[in-house]
């Protein structure tokens, strides 16, 4: 297998997507408020004040779930965990009740805030309890505010988000999202061969440069965890689990990629990671609620992977 090594540290961009027929696309994310440390934002960071509402299926819902643990914010920021099988009512609260507001069903939250919300209620949401609404329901927020806006709450020893390293975390981040996180589902709800093969292409080179770069060194950025690490870990973690047979992307498996491989065990084996991963669910949501992919609800029962190698 030939694979052309970066020459330096900044991603490749390639072009955009075509505009094919059949292709994948995102619903927009319509609440990005944001909370900041000082409450210009009219959300100040307060201790308490605010709880995430997250599933551990969902990668973008996990990501918010790792930062919280490893920023320390567990006794600032709440958390609640809805039910990982979601019907045309949405996510539930049958796992353990809602403490914040007793509500059944996370659309609850949504039309508290926007009557008028007709699209899918989303996870994560940060909740605000003191003006009793959704701050942010886009998952690319969420995570930088906890990074960045509690640190009269959080571990400061902890820096996801290093003002020297932004640029380059934030270039990793958007073509990692582009290729990786959102090309799996762009692999998988792709309704026209087109569509899907464009995804799937970009998907396998991505992750194929990925490899090349952490084959150099131990992160995506620096020589410490990040946010970048953070983003990548959520869909490799789903990868040989749900991607590689359930979203067709079946090109290799990531115990087919040396480095990356052992990057997602390393980063599987600290705490806030490990706890954050519930195959479980990850594998009843996506084998159960997808019915245009798999009708029968049959939940796949492999694979065998040791993620606590060394």
């Amino acid at each position: 297998m030939t694979r052309s090594a970066p020459t330096d540290r900044t991603p490749y961009v390639p072009p955009p997507y075509e505009e094919r027929p059949g292709a994948f696309v995102r619903q927009p994310y319509v609440f990005r408020d944001c909370v900041t440390s000082d409450g210009s934002s009219g959300y100040r960071a307060e201790s308490e004040r605010y709880h995430l509402y997250v599933q551990w299926a969902c990668p973008w819902a996990q990501r918010a779930g790792i930062v919280r643990m490893l920023k320390g914010l567990e006794e600032a920021v709440g958390l609640t965990v809805v039910d990982p099988i979601r019907d045309e009512r949405g996510w539930a609260f049958t796992l353990e009740p809602d403490p914040v507001n007793g509500f059944s069903f996370l659309r609850e939250a949504y039309l508290a805030t926007d009557p008028g919300y007709d699209l899918n209620p989303t996870v994560p949401v940060l909740w605000d309890g003191d003006q009793r609404r959704i701050v942010s329901n886009n998952f690319h927020d969420i995570t930088i505010m906890l990074e960045t806006e509690f640190e009269e709450f959080a571990r400061t020893d902890v820096d996801l988000y290093p003002p020297d390293l932004r640029g380059e975390i934030d270039a990793i981040n958007e073509v990692v999202y582009l290729d990786v996180n959102n090309g799996v589902y762009r692999c998988g709800f792709a309704t026209s061969q087109e569509a899907y093969e464009e995804a799937f292409d970009r998907l396998f080179a991505r992750l194929d440069w990925l490899d090349d770069r952490l084959a150099r060194q131990r992160f995506l950025v620096g020589e410490s965890l990040t946010e970048a690490d953070v983003r990548l870990f959520t869909t490799l973690v789903r990868f040989d689990a749900v991607y590689y047979v359930h979203f067709k992307c079946n090109k290799r498996r990531l115990v087919d990629y040396p480095n990356l491989w052992r990057y997602a065990r390393e980063l599987y084996q600290r705490p806030a990671f490990r706890e954050t991963t519930d195959f479980d669910h990850i594998k009843r949501h996506y084998y159960m609620t997808h019915p245009g992919l798999n009708p029968t609800r049959i939940v796949a029962k492999g694979p065998d992977v040791d993620w606590d190698g060394p």
